[in-house]
């Protein structure tokens, strides 16, 4: 086995936002030597990791040079150039999750191809090339109203992700590549993250649950364990391991289900990396998720999944109407809270929606964390000057 402690061993990260912000105390509790890329020379990763590199994820030369001076890529956000992934990967470089992976991944309409041909429950969809083919087949009856409508590339938190209910919504899509959606009745937004191993070890963590803002379609909470039937619960990660395993995946796998009115289990996508519903596990869990993204990719013993508590998130997220330097009101206030842990993600500007923080509140009774999350989400304002 390599040794990557306290050695010339160089992990490089594409990606230097709060995920990889994340990730440093444990590459750091290792002793492990970090290089990042991103094409902000603010980001949250900038001054804290070993060596910083400023530059554009999508551009072939700059991920491709940057490649050659690390001796593992792994990634903190898939819209990365792939090409240049590929060739890195052909003269020798280990790169997880493997390019091949994020290449279906990065695209929606792949990705929901590659379930079905996989005989992955998904809900139904059509893709399109454009807006006017999408229009085209709502006028000739090819889809109804109401669909969920998706944009194939570049969609985050929210964005590129509308339901589409009369020709007024339709009209105000941008013209891109998407996919239309069947929409599902559905009881709850689940997610299971998977963490596999290049020797093909898996473990998943526990279902949690995940509610969203009605407006902005960002999680507002997750909450670990889900409330729902230990059958449900069974399926889903039965559901994701299934996936991950299709893929032959190395690294974290997020996926993202739905559990409908009849209790079946849809993948609705999936995210390449660690990801905002595994973030609860950083004071709830025995193994986060982000040291647990570290053991996959570096084919380390799996650590052990379980929570040692019940465990919420709230997502800390731009006021509406401030935009500017950053003010977090009343956090003394939710510090004084038993089981109640700020993370603050570095981010100077707010602005209205942006993720700029999460707050983890842990206790023995799940119902419990479930009124304090309320109070923190209530108390918490991020504001500017």
């Amino acid at each position: 086995m390599k040794n990557y402690f306290s050695s010339d061993f160089k992990l490089g990260v594409l990606g230097g936002g709060q995920l990889g912000r994340m990730l440093l105390p444990e590459t750091q509790k290792f002793d492990i030597y970090t290089v990042i890329l991103d094409a902000n020379a603010a980001a949250p990763c900038a001054q804290i990791c070993n060596e910083f590199h400023q530059g554009n994820l999508l551009d072939f030369d700059t991920v491709y040079n940057f490649g050659k001076q690390v001796d593992l890529l792994t990634i903190e956000i898939e819209n990365v150039n792939i090409d240049a992934l590929d060739k890195l990967e052909k003269e020798g470089l280990t790169i997880y999750p493997k390019p091949s992976n994020l290449r279906i991944i990065q695209n929606k309409a792949t990705q929901k191809s590659f379930y079905t041909d996989n005989n992955i429950p998904t809900a139904t969809f059509s893709h399109y090339a454009y807006l006017e083919e999408l229009t085209h087949a709502v006028e000739n009856s090819i889809i109804e109203f109401p669909f969920v409508w998706k944009a194939a590339r570049f969609g985050y938190d929210g964005t590129g992700v509308k339901v589409v209910r009369n020709y007024t919504d339709l009209n105000t899509l941008p013209n891109v590549e998407c996919i239309a959606e069947k929409l599902i009745p559905f009881k709850n937004e689940l997610a299971v993250i998977v963490a596999r191993n290049s020797d093909g070890e898996t473990k998943t963590y526990p279902v949690v649950e995940m509610e969203f803002h009605p407006e902005a379609n960002q999680v507002e909470y997750v909450l670990c364990p889900a409330r729902i039937d230990k059958s449900v619960a069974d399926k889903a990660q039965e559901i994701a391991l299934n996936v991950a395993n299709t893929f032959d995946f190395v690294g974290l796998l997020a996926v993202e289900m739905f559990q409908t009115t009849t209790d079946e289990i849809l993948v609705n996508e999936v995210a390449p990396r660690t990801h905002n519903s595994g973030h609860y596990s950083i004071e709830a869990s025995y193994t986060n998720q982000f040291e647990q993204h570290l053991r996959s990719i570096l084919n380390l013993p799996l650590g052990n999944t379980e929570s040692k508590v019940a465990g919420i998130m709230v997502n800390l997220v731009g006021a509406e109407g401030f935009i500017g330097d950053v003010i977090y009101e009343n956090i003394e206030e939710i510090i004084k809270i038993d089981g109640v842990t700020p993370h603050i993600y570095g981010k100077k500007q707010t602005k209205p929606f942006r993720k700029m923080g999460h707050v983890t509140i842990v206790h023995k009774d799940i119902n419990t964390a479930r009124e304090i999350a309320q109070k923190v989400k209530e108390t918490v304002k991020v504001i500017s000057k």
